[in-house]
């Protein structure tokens, strides 16, 4: 953990405002000394120079011993001046005359190079040129700087007044103390700039991190802003630069968080208006692939949402073999999509639009899948109605004119014809009425205004009291055109439903009526009632030629009848049974048939139930 503190710290701010600062402060210092030490090392060495310059009355000395025809005492005097003359810079002392001869040295162990020539390229050179001659050198071998000065030594003429070059004075100086003092001094302000960097880079790390300590909680801020928290606050320390951009990260963060808040409010509302809408929608980008499906789309193409995102939209509309994308972007008329299967009918109408940018550019398309199954199967319903009806009404009514024709033609006239003649006119009208009452009496359920006038009655004694009715008129009849046996499967519980008497009457015949009207003579018509913890079950089985599966279906539809011929003539209008439907379904019960073909038929009829104490019947009366 301290390693990768270590780590961060030397990729911080603090680190980098430090070590610039340190490194002016280090260039600083290294300029300003280079020129400090240059310019004491210039001063030294002028000082230096002034202070082993040859006086001038030694030279003249020189110059009148080099001018004098006795050698041997000339070099005597010089020998002379140079021990009488010295320096402690000065190492060596040497007098040239004007032919290259050496004539003195100050060197006491160097006595033999006197009255040598001088191998001094420098030397020679001026005497040559008669010009002096300055040099700074150094001495490999003891690593020793020097100072050496050729300077022309001149004699005055007898005849005049030019000088005549005489010899030249040679003077080798030893500058280590020069370089001693400067070395000293660099020493020193190598130490001072030592202690001046460390001072100043903890001066450095201190100002970096006051300054970037405000910065430091900004960062944070904002990485917290890009978490999604909000409820931190930058503190601010000054109304400088950074104050303000302290100021301006907490207002971004209150914005931010109110805008944040409602987008969040906004795609919430958006995910519940898609989730709770009846029709289904997709969008798309701009190459048709869907980026959003909510749930009642994804029911209506059977595709689980997660899967369906990403894929084309032709594909999981399934329209790609007719139509293109650019198809889709080009003409927005409504589609319709048949997705029926042989479990469910599933008729879809699919609307299509474009997402477009204020700039015209389409980013993609929304597609709103409306149910129009129950509308098509309305409108199938609706002609198919209107045909039956018309068919329905067509025949007895041409029967009639027949009939009425036949009468006015004469027939009217024949006293046993005329009878049969006016009773099927009376028959079919009776029939017709019928038909309109019928027809009225579902007009009124399905527009829902028909009155239910709920009562609590004893089912047993209902369903008997039915029963009961058909045996009377069996019995009264002379000469019936069928026989029959009714036989009864009760529970022997009473069974107290609530119930719309006349209505639930009225089914009771309707299925009584086809049971004995499709029974086979001498037939039984078995009854049953019985109960489940919370139903009541009636049955009524025959034992007629039963009807075929496909038609099992279709039973309760209006004006169907599995054999039109037979019903037509019996009287039956077809609208019995889908009037014993809605019935039932008004009652909150359920209606279905079972059948077998060369067996017969049953109908079932399931009522809500919820068993009573007679006690406690007898009690609820006796407190009303």
């Amino acid at each position: 953990m301290l390693r990768f503190k270590r780590k961060n710290f030397f990729k911080s701010i603090n680190f980098k405002i430090a070590l610039v600062f340190a490194l002016l402060l280090l260039i600083t210092l290294e300029i300003v000394g280079a020129i400090f030490v240059r310019q004491l090392e210039s001063t030294n060495i002028r000082q230096f120079k002034s202070t082993v310059q040859i006086p001038t009355y030694v030279d003249n000395s020189l110059a009148e011993q080099l001018s004098s025809n006795n050698t041997t005492k000339a070099n005597t005097q010089i020998k002379t001046i140079l021990s009488n003359y010295n320096y402690a810079n000065i190492d060596e002392i040497r007098v040239i005359d004007s032919k290259g001869t050496i004539r003195g040295t100050n060197d006491v162990n160097d006595q033999t190079i006197v009255g040598q020539k001088t191998t001094d390229r420098n030397v020679k050179n001026a005497i040559y040129n008669n010009r002096s001659y300055t040099k700074n050198t150094y001495d490999t071998q003891n690593n020793g700087r020097y100072y050496v000065s050729i300077v022309p030594l001149y004699t005055s003429s007898s005849t005049g007044n030019n000088s005549q070059l005489v010899g030249v004075l040679y003077v080798r100086a030893n500058m280590k103390s020069v370089y001693s003092t400067i070395n000293t001094i660099m020493g020193i302000f190598v130490a001072a700039s030592l202690v001046a960097m460390v001072l100043g880079l903890g001066i450095a790390i201190i100002i970096a991190r006051a300054i970037t300590r405000p910065i430091e909680e900004m960062k944070q801020q904002t990485q917290r802003i890009a978490r999604g928290d909000y409820a931190g606050q930058v503190r601010v320390y000054s109304d400088d630069e950074l104050g303000q951009l302290a100021r301006a990260i907490n207002n971004l963060s209150i914005r931010v968080e109110e805008s944040q808040e409602s987008t969040e409010a906004e795609r919430r509302r958006l995910d519940s208006v898609l989730s709770h809408m009846s029709d289904g929608v997709i969008a798309t980008d701009r190459r048709g692939n869907i980026t959003i499906i909510n749930e009642t789309a994804s029911d209506f193409v059977d595709v689980v949402a997660e899967k369906a995102i990403g894929n084309s939209i032709l594909d999981v509309l399934k329209i790609r073999d007719e139509y293109s994308l650019r198809d889709l972007i080009e003409n927005q008329d409504e589609l319709m999509l048949d997705f029926s299967s042989n479990e469910h009918d599933l008729i879809l109408n699919a609307y299509f639009s474009l997402i477009q940018r204020e700039s015209g550019f389409i980013s993609g398309l929304v597609c709103v899948l409306h149910d129009v199954t129950e509308q098509q199967k309305i409108d199938n319903d609706r002609k198919q109605f209107v045909s039956n009806v018309s068919h329905e009404l067509r025949t007895p009514l041409t029967s009639l004119r027949s009939y009425i024709e036949a009468l006015s033609d004469g027939a009217w006239k024949d006293p046993e014809v005329a009878p049969g003649f006016l009773k099927v006119t009376q028959e079919e009208t009776d029939r017709m009425i019928r038909m309109i009452n019928e027809l009225l009496s579902l007009s009124r359920m399905d527009s829902g205004t028909t009155r239910v006038d709920m009562e609590l009655v004893n089912i047993n004694e209902m369903f008997n009291y039915v029963l009961n009715r058909f045996d009377m008129i069996l019995k009264k009849d002379d000469n019936p055109a069928k026989y029959y046996t009714i036989k009864r499967e009760f529970t022997k519980r009473d069974l107290w439903v609530e119930i719309d008497t006349d209505k639930f009457t009225q089914v009771l015949d309707n299925i009584m009526n086809n049971a004995i009207k499709y029974s086979p003579d001498g037939g039984v018509v078995t009854c049953r009632l019985l109960e489940t913890h919370n139903q009541v079950i009636i049955s009524i089985s025959d034992q007629g030629l039963g009807i075929p599966r496909a038609d099992l279906t279709h039973v309760f539809d209006r004006f169907f009848r599995v054999d039109k011929a037979r019903s037509r003539a019996q009287g039956g209008t077809g609208l019995g049974l889908a009037i014993s439907k809605e019935v039932v379904q008004m009652l909150g019960g359920r209606i279905w048939v079972d059948s077998e073909e060369g067996k017969g038929s049953t109908f079932y009829i399931s009522l809500p139930y919820e068993p009573y104490e007679e006690e406690d019947l007898w009690d609820d009366d006796s407190q009303g």
